[in-house]
């Protein structure tokens, strides 16, 4: 007759302390469900001396996380090996305590100048990845670029509005606080001294030369940037990319060149649309807070500014729109794994672009110095 299976019951894991021969012995089921009481009892005790045996022929049963458990309690008794165990659990001793030591030994050696050389060297690949992906949608996109008929439009309009009409009111909304603050800050300086005047110069130049580009770029790369890293990620993880392949379609001239364009367009427009409402904002605190009218303000604008700030500020549009497309779109590709990989690179995406974006403002601001602009 058949007979029913047994469950055998589990024995806790234990050990009991032979003080005339200095010898622990290991009782029970070394095992994760048998190791508990006695996982808080090791981490309890401060010192179970030292030159002790460690006697593991009491072992019934042995897994990974007793093992780990049995190799830490070596480690504190004695270092010669366990005497009295099985085969079976020596081998696998053995390997827990070569991986544990192998961990060891890398968190040893992970110190501040392993980290930074680290660091250094993924950055540089990642640099260098970057580079080749430049130059890869350069090539499949000179083709198409130098056709305008083959070009998408309808997508790179519709990418126009996503990433420029609808970014219109929190970029204004923006726009006009930074102006509020500098001729706010600004003003209560200058009204120290009787030259109140000066805040028309102030504002207009700090806005069309330096914050409304930035504060334009900031918002693109927050905003547009992390959609569009976003959407080729889940393509990727879709594997949407992979069947515009197998249609014979280059996912360069469906998902990037289109973006390019738009933003390449987009951001000067929306710099100058940033340049308003930010003059907007210093105008009426200068004329509410500090008697600078709308006549007079306006009336100093062009003896007191020379356009080149305009212009400079304009310029550095399409730079900080190639940065952010780019570093968008590459950080898009490289997702790969799950939804927890769109996440980190879209984080990457929004931290990276606006770096960029931020050391490019620096070198212009040499250069256009050095320019005399």
């Amino acid at each position: 007759m058949p007979t029913e299976p047994q469950t055998s019951r589990i024995e806790p894991a234990g050990f009991v302390h032979d003080s005339r021969d200095k010898v622990f012995r290991c009782t029970g089921d070394w095992t994760l469900q048998g190791i508990g009481q006695l996982e808080r009892r090791i981490s309890r005790s401060r010192d179970f001396g030292r030159e002790r045996i460690l006697d593991g022929s009491g072992i019934r049963r042995l897994d990974t996380a007793g093992a780990l458990l049995l190799e830490r309690l070596r480690g504190r008794i004695a270092e010669r090996p366990i005497r009295g165990l099985s085969d079976r659990h020596a081998a696998l001793l053995s390997m827990v305590a070569h991986y544990r030591g192998e961990d060891a030994a890398v968190f040893r050696r992970s110190g501040p100048l392993t980290r930074l050389g680290k660091g250094a060297i993924d950055g540089a690949t990642e640099l260098m990845a970057l580079f080749t992906f430049v130059g890869r949608v350069a090539a499949d996109s000179l083709p198409q670029v130098l056709l305008p008929a083959r070009l998408r439009w309808k997508q790179v309009f519709a990418e126009i509005e996503h990433a420029g009409v609808r970014a219109l009111p929190i970029l204004g909304m923006l726009a006009f606080l930074t102006g509020v603050v500098i001729a706010y800050q600004g003003g209560t300086a200058l009204e120290q001294y009787g030259a109140n005047i000066f805040i028309v110069d102030l504002l207009t130049i700090t806005m069309l030369r330096e914050m409304a580009p930035l504060i334009t770029a900031i918002i693109v790369a927050g905003r547009t940037g992390s959609a569009y890293t976003a959407q080729i990620g889940t393509m990727k993880i879709t594997q949407e990319i992979d069947a515009l392949r197998a249609l014979g379609m280059s996912p360069v001239n469906v998902l990037i060149l289109p973006k390019v364009l738009a933003l390449l367009l987009v951001l000067p427009l929306l710099t100058l649309f940033a340049d308003g409402f930010g003059m907007l904002g210093g105008i009426l605190v200068a004329d509410i807070m500090f008697g600078v009218g709308y006549q007079d303000f306006l009336q100093r604008v062009p003896a007191a500014v020379a356009a080149s700030h305009f212009w400079v500020g304009i310029a550095k549009g399409p730079v900080f729109a190639a940065l952010i497309v780019t570093v968008s779109c590459y950080q898009g590709f490289a997702v790969q794994g799950s939804t927890e990989s769109v996440g980190r690179s879209t984080t990457r995406s929004v931290v990276q672009s606006i770096f960029l974006v931020i050391v490019a403002d620096a070198v212009f601001s040499v250069l256009f110095n050095l320019a005399n602009l």
